[in-house]
């Protein structure tokens, strides 16, 4: 992150420079001297083998939509069993897939799917600065990475997920995709600053979502977009569904909108051009439990009875991706 100071800072006319160099700092000597997870892991990143890949792919149709990382031919025996070993490691792998030098890492979520249905709709990316709210393992950034934007700035507060973008990011090396391990909470106002904002996946855990719309509206350049994919409930009544305590065994699940509901928060964030682009049920095919993860995965969260309700009785995953315009 302290390249990205030196490389974008000046970009902010100092008005939120002086904060974020501050909070930088903060990370990396948290990140120098980190315990538990944070330590334990970036050690497994330390010692995952150095290799320079002799190919990158970032968007070809190749090896199941994976960001692809060198081949299989570069990896002498035990450093194909170190490598191995450390990713298993990182897990549990939420987003991808991933290929490092031939070994599949066959996540949860198949994200090219959520990335095929978006990218259609998105605008040119080239020299453009970009935010990924919740930005987990880097899969969307390195996805948007081959479309030439100036940068893309993640942000994502767990352990596990942004090692496993340090992980990709040691043989990838690219020059215009930066994270920070904070939550969004923690950065500064960067006021009319930002050309796209995607907040993915995040809406739904907050407590006041138009709160947080307004805060990304604020730091989007005039005319500058939002991607927010969202938890929705079917149907345009204009209500919103509120868990008692869980959804789909989910903590912190606050707000699931309807589409007028979500479309209404937009406008009162003070967006225009709203579109929702795609509303997709989630299935076994795009989220299910593989060996890189150790934990339950949809088919634990839906009633086994009927599917088309969560384990707490509420309608099952629906999610929808609106665009809309600052």
């Amino acid at each position: 992150m302290e390249h990205f100071l030196e490389k974008y800072g000046h970009l902010g006319w100092n008005q939120w420079y002086d904060a974020l160099e501050k909070l930088v700092k903060k990370k990396g000597a948290f990140l120098e001297s980190a315990k538990g997870n944070f330590g334990k892991l970036k050690k497994v990143v330390e010692e995952l083998p150095e290799i320079c890949p002799n190919v990158v792919d970032l968007s070809s149709d190749l090896l199941s939509r994976a960001v692809s990382i060198g081949q299989a031919g570069q990896l002498l025996p035990d450093e194909k069993e170190r490598l191995y070993n450390g990713l298993v490691h990182l897990s549990p792998w939420r987003k991808g897939p991933f290929d490092f030098f031939g070994i599949h890492v066959d996540s949860e979520w198949q994200s090219w799917m959520k990335w095929e249905r978006l990218a259609p709709h998105l605008p040119s990316l080239k020299n453009r600065k970009i935010l990924d709210i919740g930005s987990s393992n880097g899969y969307y950034m390195f996805k948007m990475a081959a479309s030439d934007p100036m940068f893309a700035l993640g942000l994502e507060p767990q352990s596990y997920f942004y090692y496993q973008y340090c992980a990709a990011q040691k043989y990838l090396n690219l020059k215009n995709v930066f994270c920070l391990p904070a939550a969004y909470d923690e950065l500064p106002a960067m006021d009319g600053f930002f050309d796209l904002v995607l907040c993915m996946g995040i809406l739904y855990h907050r407590k006041s979502p138009v709160k947080m719309l307004r805060q990304i509206h604020d730091s989007l350049v005039p005319g500058g977009r939002v991607v927010v994919e969202n938890l929705v409930i079917r149907g345009e009544n204009n209500y919103c569904l509120f868990p008692f305590d869980r959804y789909a065994k989910m903590r912190n699940v606050f707000f699931i909108p309807d589409l007028s509901a979500m479309e209404a928060w937009l406008v009162r964030a003070g967006f225009s051009d709203i579109r929702c682009v795609d509303i997709t049920d989630t299935t076994a095919e795009e989220q299910r439990k593989t060996q890189w993860i150790q934990t339950e995965s949809l088919e634990n969260f839906l009633d086994p009875e009927d599917p088309e309700k969560t384990v707490e009785g509420y309608p099952a995953p629906v999610r929808a991706i609106f665009l809309a315009t600052a």
